[in-house]
Order: C-alpha cells, then sequence, then structure tokens
C-alpha cells in the first residue's frame, strides 16, 4: 500500500517537475519580469473578453494560465503567443488600458518589453 501511494505521488507531482525543468532558467527568468511589468501597472486594466481587472488579478490569471499550459511554453514568445495575448475560448485579443483610454493589444506590450529585457 506505501508504495502505491508513493508511486501515486510521484505520478501526480511529475508533470510539474517536468514542467518546470522544460523551460530554460533564462527564459522563465524573461517571462518572471514579463509578468511583473504588468503587475507594475499602476494606472492601466488588463482587459479580457471584455472585462476589466487590475494589474494584480492580471499577474495571477497569467500565472495560473502559464501553469495550465506549461507543457507548450519553452521561451518567452511562447509564453507571449500561447498565454499572453488572447483568450482561449473567445479567440479574443487580451488588451492594455491605460488611464488615457488608450488600449493596445496585449501582445504589442509584452514584445516591447521582451525587446527591452533583451536589449
Amino acid at each position: 500500500m506505501a508504495k502505491l501511494i508513493i508511486l501515486l505521488l510521484f505520478v501526480l507531482a511529475a508533470p510539474s517537475f517536468v514542467h518546470a525543468q522544460s523551460v530554460p532558467a533564462a527564459e522563465k527568468q524573461k517571462i518572471e519580469a514579463l509578468i511583473n511589468q504588468v503587475g507594475a501597472l499602476k494606472e492601466a486594466k488588463f482587459v479580457r473578453n471584455g472585462w476589466t481587472y487590475e494589474p494584480t488579478t492580471a499577474v495571477r490569471f497569467l500565472r495560473g494560465k502559464w501553469d495550465s499550459n506549461a507543457a507548450e511554453v519553452k521561451t518567452a514568445r511562447d509564453f507571449i503567443d500561447k498565454v499572453a495575448s488572447m483568450s482561449g475560448t473567445s479567440g479574443k485579443p487580451y488588451l492594455i488600458r491605460f488611464k488615457d483610454g488608450k488600449e493596445i493589444h496585449s501582445r504589442e506590450f509584452f514584445l516591447a518589453e521582451l525587446k527591452k529585457i533583451e536589449s
């Protein structure tokens, strides 16, 4: 019975371990930096499927979606394209809405931030 429980725990923990190991450390740091940039937006909103969210909520959402799609994310560009740009359910692009009302696609925002990180 104890062996069965250990085996079960290993099987359940293995996917998380494999995902964590599959992203190179440098890419993981870039992804974390991109997510932190959203959290640092003080007077902006994250728009998802027509609903607006505070940056702290957007950060939690992006981390959760990254975790759910970890098998597909190997680089910061994968994160932008497969997690942070559009809704997987509706296909609608995510937006960043600034205090002045200007909106940009989150993909544009993240690509510009990634360019800064990589330069």
